[in-house]
């Protein structure tokens, strides 16, 4: 993870102007739908803050979080509150958040590390709570363009939760990558639910 933090830490002024200003509405839907106004969100790996700012702006209330320093100073100003710089595996919170939105961020994770990570995640959310996250579509596991990609199928991440009883699949949808210039990258869109 070092590597892919170095990367964003050195790219984040590139990175937020590609990012920032992506109209991401369709996908912000997919886990607004499922909360009432006012829940509480945890962007989990927030980048520029993108989505934080669309949820505080829609009135929810926001934890963001990520772990690249430089990222997080951007994406402060950019959202108007302090987004804390921390890893995933530094995330403590427990039956906290009605909704944790990880987006393209725990793709940067290895699968072992990514349970572990599941299993936090499983514990900061409220029962009955909602969770996205995205991963590009794919079989890929490694390092491609100075950072760790882990990229899953449906069937993949299926067989991923089978491990986590308590978290279910609400939707799974393949999209095309929003940055123009990318329409021959695709991504994997979960919003999985926490049942007890």
């Amino acid at each position: 993870m070092t590597k892919t933090l170095d990367y964003y830490n050195n790219s984040a002024e590139i990175y937020n102007e590609v990012t920032f200003n992506i109209d991401f509405e369709n996908k912000q839907t997919l886990l607004l739908k499922y909360l009432q106004p006012g829940s509480h969100i945890l962007d989990l790996g927030c980048g520029s803050g993108r989505d934080s700012k669309v949820f505080i702006e829609k009135g929810y209330k926001v934890t963001a979080v990520d772990g690249s320093k430089e990222l997080c100073k951007i994406a402060s100003e950019n959202i108007g509150q302090t987004v804390i710089c921390q890893t995933f595996d530094q995330l403590e919170a427990s039956n906290e958040y009605d909704g944790v939105w990880a987006c393209a961020s725990l793709l940067h994770l290895p699968t072992h590390e990514l349970k572990e990570i599941l299993l936090k995640i499983e514990r900061a959310l409220k029962p009955n709570g909602y969770f996205y996250a995205t991963f590009k579509y794919g079989e890929f596991e490694g390092e491609r363009d100075g950072r760790f990609f882990n990229d899953f199928t449906e069937t993949s991440f299926n067989q991923l939760l089978v491990n986590f009883p308590s978290l279910i699949i609400e939707e799974l949808e393949v999209t095309v990558d929003v940055i123009p210039g990318r329409e021959d990258v695709k991504w994997l869109n979960a919003i999985i639910k926490k049942i007890f």
